[in-house]
C-alpha cells in the first residue's frame, strides 16, 4: 500500500471515502474533480479526472468518490489506475469474504460468510450483506439496507436506503430500489421498485 492516494470527485460521498482513506493510514490524499473548485474538506483538488493517466504511477492509489454507478463504471473502464478497495475500520467482514478492487465498504458494514462484492462497489454505512451473497460490479448497497442469505444484486444496481431484501432473491441489473422497499420475489425487469412489497414504477 502506498501513503499517496488520489481520489476521483469531489462531492459528498468522497468526503466519507477521504475520512475512510485517513483511517486506513493514507498521508497523502488528494482529489480530481470536472468541476472549478479548489479544495474538499480541506484537501487539494489537484486537477479532473483526465490528469488520471498522468498520475498514475507504482507509489499512488486511486479510489472513485462517486456515489452513481454508471458515473464510476465510466471511469473506471476509461482508465488504467491502481484502484484500491478501502474498509472502514469497524466493518465487520467474514474471512471467507472476497472483495473486488476500487469497492468501498463504510462505517458499520457487515458482510457475512462466503459473499463477494465486485469492482467498484459501495457498501455503505450500516448496511448487512448475509451470508453467500453475489454483489457484482458497479453496485451501490444504500445505508440501512439488510440483504438476505444467498441474495444476487447484478451489475449497475442501485438499493435504496433501508430498503429490505429477503433470502434466496435475485435483483436483475441496472435496477433502482427505492428507499425503504422490501423485495420478497426475484426482479428480472430493469427499472425502478418500490414499496412494500416492491413493485415496478409504471
Amino acid at each position: 500500500m502506498s501513503n499517496r492516494l488520489v481520489i476521483v470527485g469531489a462531492g459528498g460521498h468522497s468526503k466519507v471515502i477521504a475520512d475512510i482513506a485517513m483511517k486506513n493510514g493514507y498521508t497523502d490524499i488528494s482529489l480530481l474533480d470536472d468541476r472549478k473548485i479548489d479544495e474538499c474538506m480541506g484537501f487539494k483538488i489537484i486537477g479532473t479526472t483526465e490528469d488520471i493517466d498522468s498520475l498514475n504511477d507504482s507509489k499512488t492509489d486511486f479510489v472513485i468518490g462517486i456515489g452513481n454507478n454508471k458515473t464510476r463504471k465510466m471511469i473506471a473502464e476509461k482508465y488504467d489506475a491502481n484502484w484500491v478497495t478501502l474498509i472502514h475500520p469497524s466493518a465487520q467482514i467474514a474471512t471467507n469474504v472476497t472483495i473486488d478492487c476500487g469497492s468501498v465498504v463504510m462505517a458499520g458494514a457487515i458482510i457475512n460468510a462466503h459473499s463477494s462484492v465486485g469492482k467498484h462497489c459501495i457498501i455503505n454505512s450500516g448496511a448487512v450483506v448475509e451470508h453467500d451473497n453475489i454483489i457484482e460490479d458497479y453496485v451501490h448497497i444504500s445505508p440501512k439496507v439488510a440483504l438476505g442469505g444467498t441474495v444476487c444484486i447484478k451489475t449497475l444496481t442501485h438499493v435504496g436506503i433501508g430498503a429490505t431484501v429477503i433470502n434466496n432473491i435475485c435483483i436483475c441489473k441496472n435496477c433502482t430500489i427505492g428507499a425503504g422497499a422490501v423485495v420478497v420475489k426475484d426482479i428480472k425487469r430493469s427499472a425502478t421498485y418500490v414499496g412494500v412489497p416492491a413493485k415496478e414504477i409504471l
